[in-house]
């Protein structure tokens, strides 16, 4: 019982217990803003002069393609790719989509983060002349995605998100837990 009312005078406990209370309340605001993330372009069909397409997930690069062959968008620019990939590794069903130009196509190869993905590819929209982008990622990516990426670019920049469900609508707890961990880092230095 002394150690406890000892402890309860401390200093270190009362800083120690505020600076949990701080991170548990920030993780959950985290967790939240994740698993609240709706799939937008299932409302509406996107246009943008860019899409910015996260490597990283199943269907996320397929995506980008069909925005670009359905004219969505005038550009493609596929950020995190391996440094010796070539187009026609990425997009084996190249031929499918008919006359599009691989000019109209840039791949980054130099992003290996979230926070890579948004310094490396912003010179790249910049050259382009892209006024406006989609970020395509994952519904459970996108949320980090959209704040870090809101942070490095320029506010004349306007960005949409453009999520999609890789496998199932769903996170698991530990998923979102997980993303909502690595979110809660990025908001420390990122955004």
């Amino acid at each position: 019982m002394r150690i406890v009312k000892k402890l309860l005078r401390s200093r270190v406990f009362w800083t120690l217990a505020l600076l949990v209370g701080v991170v548990t309340y920030r993780f959950y605001e985290e967790y939240e803003g994740i698993q609240s993330e709706i799939v937008q372009s299932w409302l509406k069909t996107p246009t943008a002069d860019c899409a910015v397409v996260l490597t990283g997930g199943a269907g996320r690069v397929r995506e980008g393609f069909d925005l670009l062959a359905n004219q969505n968008v005038k550009r493609l620019v596929i950020s995190g790719v391996y440094s010796n990939a070539r187009l026609r590794e990425i997009m084996p069903l190249w031929s499918l989509y008919g006359n599009l130009s691989e000019n109209d196509v840039v791949l980054d190869r130099r992003s290996e983060t979230t926070y890579g993905n948004a310094q490396q590819s912003l010179p790249i929209v910049e050259a382009l002349k892209c006024r406006d982008i989609l970020l395509v990622t994952s519904r459970l990516h996108m949320h980090r995605s959209y704040l870090t990426f809101r942070n490095a670019y320029p506010e004349n920049i306007y960005i949409q998100k453009h999520a999609i469900i890789g496998g199932r609508y769903e996170s698991s707890v530990w998923e979102l837990g997980f993303e909502a961990m690595k979110s809660l880092f990025y908001s420390l230095w990122a955004y």
